[in-house]
């Protein structure tokens, strides 16, 4: 019997010619636009699919499991898979895997290194006033910023993103603090990078903090009032790992009252809504979620998740099942 895949969204073609290759049915959402989860189950239950190819947008959890039970793999198209109860896919021997592509750590890591700049640099204030028509001619203390060199980043999370963003800030001339719970010695030896035990050093000696960790019970508003306040207050937060890893509440305020200089993020709490008072400042600057949207972290992407199908449906073991 043909195998047939239902696919959540619109992915490169690259992936979508793996899977017909093989000789699978595709179906998949017929817009653009974010599935709910009610209406992602009525896309399932149109047809016994075998597998889905799914986003970090979908919910997917029992109430899923138990509309379609025919379906025994979910591909992720992304890295992380906090939008899946893995724990609860693992009981019902379900396979869950991931796409944790090379190219897409190198997108965000370049994307996080983007937001640094454009934070010291002021750019995204400076084009603002430009397009508004307030730009009269030359002035020495029109946007005055920071520069990179020398300034201190510290990473809290160090692993391929992280090992990434620390290779172009070393050549930018800045000092490299990391915290993790297990020490990266690649690193350290390519790198120069310091290890600290604890977060809360990092914070306190840090000019700029990059985020880099998935989002666990351990790390959901990692980042909150408390932890703000023991930053410099000239000091910048990037944000590119998961929203909930910091307190969206907690960081607007710490904005408004310049307990820190500035913030860059490009994802949210609450995606895709956003606090309204993150809207109306000048110190922040905000990406839609696009941190890893290069072409060829894509492109890699859809390999990953296509071939993550195919091998389960040909019997083997595909290389990123999460829940072994």
């Amino acid at each position: 019997m043909t195998k047939s895949i239902f696919i959540t969204g619109k992915i490169p073609e690259i992936g979508i010619k793996m899977l017909k290759d093989k000789g699978y049915l595709i179906d998949s959402n017929p817009k653009e636009s974010i599935l709910t989860q009610r209406k992602l189950i009525k896309f399932l239950k149109n047809k016994d699919y075998d597998a889905v190819l799914c986003f970090l947008t979908d919910k997917i959890d029992r109430h899923v499991f138990d509309a379609v039970p025919s379906i025994k793999l979910y591909a992720n198209y992304a890295t992380g898979y906090d939008n899946i109860d893995v724990m609860e896919a693992k009981k019902r021997n379900i396979h869950i895997a991931n796409a944790p592509a090379d190219m897409s750590s190198e997108a965000v890591a370049e994307h996080t290194i983007a937001l640094m700049l454009a934070l010291a640099a002021r750019i995204v204030e400076a084009d603002e006033f430009v397009r508004q028509g307030k730009y009269k001619g030359w002035r020495a203390m029109n946007f005055i910023g920071t520069d990179i060199l020398g300034k201190t980043l510290g990473l809290i999370g160090a692993g391929r993103i992280g090992e990434r963003v620390a290779y172009y800030s070393k050549g930018l001339g800045m000092k490299i603090l990391y915290t993790d719970l297990v020490r990266n010695e690649r690193i350290e030896k390519e790198h120069g990078a310091v290890y600290l035990k604890s977060v809360e050093e990092i914070l306190k000696i840090s000019d700029v903090v990059s985020l880099h960790v998935p989002l666990l019970d351990s790390t959901k508003h990692l980042i909150n009032k408390s932890n703000l306040s023991l930053m410099k207050p000239a000091s910048f937060l990037i944000n590119t790992s998961r929203g909930a890893v910091v307190d969206e509440k907690d960081l607007l305020e710490a904005l408004q009252k310049k307990v820190i200089s500035a913030a860059a993020l490009d994802v949210f709490e609450f995606e895709p809504d956003i606090a309204p008072g993150l809207l109306r400042l000048d110190n922040v600057i905000l990406t839609p979620h696009i941190a890893s949207a290069s072409i060829e972290a894509r492109n890699q992407m859809a390999e990953i998740a296509a071939q993550n199908i195919i091998d389960f449906l040909e019997g083997k073991t595909p290389k990123n099942i999460v829940n072994k």
